[in-house]
C-alpha cells in the first residue's frame, strides 16, 4: 500500500480547503494484474488510499474555538470507497473530503520510510 503512494507527485495544490476539509491525491492503481494482463483505465477499481495534499484550518467546537485537524499535508491515508468529491484542479484529479471520512493514517515503516527520506 505504501508503495502505491510512493510515486505520488509532491507539487503543491493551488487550492485551500475550508474548515475540516482535506484535499487528497489518490494513489495510482495497478497497471497490470498479477497474471501480467494490462488493465484498462475503465476496468480499474479506484484505490482507497492517497496522500494528503492540503488541509483546512480545522472545525470549530461549541465555544467557537478552532480545533486543528489530525492529518497534515504529506500523510498517507485510507478512506472509504464512496468518500469525497472528485474535482480537477489545474488538470490534476483530486478528492475533497471531510476529515471524518478518513479512516486512518498509514505509518511509514522500515524500507518505505528510508526510501521516502
Amino acid at each position: 500500500m505504501v508503495a502505491l503512494c510512493a510515486g505520488l507527485r509532491k507539487n503543491p495544490v493551488k487550492f485551500l480547503p475550508l474548515h475540516d476539509r482535506v484535499v487528497i491525491r489518490r494513489a495510482e492503481g495497478d497497471l497490470k494484474s498479477k497474471g501480467g494482463i494490462i488493465i484498462p483505465d475503465t476496468a480499474k477499481e479506484k484505490p482507497q488510499e492517497g496522500e494528503v495534499a492540503a488541509v483546512g484550518p480545522g472545525s470549530r467546537d461549541e465555544s467557537g474555538k478552532v480545533v486543528p485537524l489530525d492529518v497534515k499535508a504529506g500523510d498517507l491515508i485510507l478512506f472509504g470507497k464512496w468518500s469525497g468529491t472528485e474535482v480537477t484542479i489545474d488538470g490534476e484529479d483530486l478528492l475533497i473530503m471531510k476529515e471524518s471520512d478518513i479512516l486512518g493514517i498509514v505509518e511509514k515503516t522500515g524500507t518505505a520510510a528510508k526510501k521516502a527520506a
